[in-house]
């Protein structure tokens, strides 16, 4: 087989990671639009919104997959 299973989980690993930071970013972005004017800074309490969470376990999930690509 051309690809083995280290390539296949290292792939969709990166590509969670890739996806739950710009996901959570954007997700930031609208909360942080959402709650404060543009004068104001955010409180550091924005990363505990629940709308995160997801974007959390997604890159959570991406971080193991990839430590199993690079241990099998």
């Amino acid at each position: 087989m051309f690809f083995s299973m280290e390539w296949v989980l290292g792939f969709i690993a990166i590509a969670l990671l890739i996806v739950g930071l710009v996901g959570q970013a954007f997700e930031m972005k609208k909360i942080r639009l959402a709650t404060y004017r543009d004068e104001e800074l955010a409180s550091a309490n924005i990363f505990l919104n629940k709308k995160n969470f997801k974007w959390y376990a997604i890159i959570g999930a991406g971080m193991i997959l990839w430590y199993a690509a690079e241990r099998s």
